[in-house]
């Protein structure tokens, strides 16, 4: 079995191909797959240039999509043939997320889906949407949940609701679709303006450009006619975040889920009272959550945005191309 393997230090470079003994049967509760997707995260490049630690020889990605070849005794949800799709957290079924989260997470604490197959606990695992291929079920497992998680189970986005998303990429594009099949306005955010005219042709109402707009909290208020948003999905972090709380309106909700332009920085806590805002961070989400998507994905028809496909002994080209920040949605690594 071939896998991509994390060298010592952590470095794109350092990422190399390597040769795995074979999974063997499942046990009991579990299912052997065979993996044909995944795709790439800021997450996963954390994991991999060394931002976020992780032990040398660490098997990356988060994400990971593929048939079912064998199934373990008792489990009765899946059978040999089914195309199923990872989980961020395989210790979070439900509920409040256990304090012992991250240790687990594919890619992270334990090894991940960068390898031809697995075999694991069946719960770690959801079936995939109806239609769905391999490396279309692979966006969902991160990018799309933690879109999922911040419009409709933090956030109460409905029709007539806005939303705010910034940037064009995985995370954003999901929750500029889930709002427009909810029936919400959109406004979006990009430095590019062919971006933003891709965004528009996705649905989206309003668009600014933020590197002409510095302001661009100002400008989102002002196209809401002084109401602001009702909910923005904040993948910036510490230099956005006041930006954000700007268009929001009063009473608004600001799901705080990246740090691209910041770790750690001031915040206008005046602004904060002022206008009763709910800043909530959030990490991707879990099992049942994400059936719940998968469930308002196939209602809707919605189907992922994949900007390119790389094979896995590329995945170092894959990142660089993350990195390139001229990518448009998903990077899917076909496996």
């Amino acid at each position: 079995m071939s896998a991509i393997r994390i060298g010592a230090p952590a470095t794109l470079d350092s990422l190399h191909l390597d040769k795995l003994p074979d999974v063997g049967d499942p046990g009991p509760g579990e299912i052997r797959v065979r993996l044909r997707a995944s795709s790439l995260n800021f997450h996963d490049f954390a994991v991999v240039t060394g931002m976020l630690p992780a032990a040398p020889g660490r098997i990356p990605m988060s994400d990971g999509a593929g048939e079912v070849v064998a199934v373990g005794e008792g489990v009765t949800a899946y059978a040999p043939g089914d195309l199923v799709v990872s989980t961020f957290f395989t210790n979070w079924d439900d509920g409040t997320p256990p304090a012992t989260a991250f240790t687990t997470v594919p890619g992270d604490g334990i090894d991940g889906y960068a390898r031809e197959e697995i075999v694991a606990p069946a719960n770690w695992f959801t079936r995939v949407p109806k239609g769905y291929s391999a490396a279309e079920a692979a966006t969902l497992t991160c990018a799309g949940l933690t879109a999922w998680r911040a419009l409709f189970v933090d956030g109460v986005v409905k029709p007539g609701s806005t939303v705010l998303v910034q940037g064009s990429g995985g995370v954003s594009i999901f929750a500029l679709q889930f709002a427009k099949a909810a029936g919400a306005r959109v406004i979006a955010t990009s430095s590019s303006d062919a971006k933003l005219e891709r965004m528009r042709a996705l649905g989206a109402d309003e668009t600014i450009n933020y590197k002409d707009v510095p302001a661009w909290g100002l400008k989102a208020l002002e196209l809401t006619g002084g109401a602001g948003v009702d909910c923005v999905v904040e993948i910036g972090g510490a230099g956005t975040l006041d930006q954000s709380m700007m268009a929001s309106g009063v009473g608004g909700h600001v799901a705080l889920i990246g740090v691209l332009a910041g770790f750690a920085g001031p915040v206008q806590t005046a602004l904060l009272m002022a206008k009763n805002l709910r800043v909530q961070g959030l990490t991707v989400g879990s099992r049942a959550m994400q059936e719940g998507m998968i469930a308002g994905v196939e209602a809707n028809g919605i189907k992922p945005v994949i900007d390119s496909h790389f094979p896995l002994a590329d995945l170092a080209g894959a990142f660089r191309h993350q990195a390139s920040n001229t990518h448009f949605g998903k990077i899917v690594v076909d496996i």
